[in-house]
């Protein structure tokens, strides 16, 4: 048995290092890429200041969804408190002091939510 694969071909590019297809007709990447993040079902939203010149800002951490969902609830959540705010890194960030307002809104969609930190 070898212990040499093919990383690329010229006829199709890079090969998938699991199935040995092309990257962009790999099925196996894509049903990695939509397993449900992990965690423990529990949806936290802490407040921060850090690096922000003393504005605060709401994190919603925790949340099982993939980046995509992440966005579309997070615009959800921005309009619902009427101000900015980003997606970075899986965790959602509302501009100013909104946790009870997210609270709230995030119960009412079916979520179990602690409030962490001050």
């Amino acid at each position: 048995m070898s212990n040499s694969r093919a990383v690329y071909s010229t006829d199709q590019g890079r090969l998938c290092p699991d199935c040995g297809k092309a990257v962009a007709g790999c099925v196996c990447r894509q049903l990695q890429a939509k397993a449900t993040p992990k965690g423990d079902g529990i949806v936290r939203i802490a407040r921060e200041t850090k690096g922000r010149g003393g504005k605060g800002v709401s994190l919603v951490k925790g949340l099982p969804l993939h980046e995509d969902e992440l966005k579309q609830l997070a615009a959800k959540l921005k309009q619902h408190c009427g101000t900015g705010g980003t997606v970075k890194d899986g965790i959602i960030e509302i501009q100013g002091e909104q946790r009870d307002k997210l609270r709230a809104y995030l119960e009412q969609l079916g979520y179990k939510v602690k409030l962490a930190g001050g």
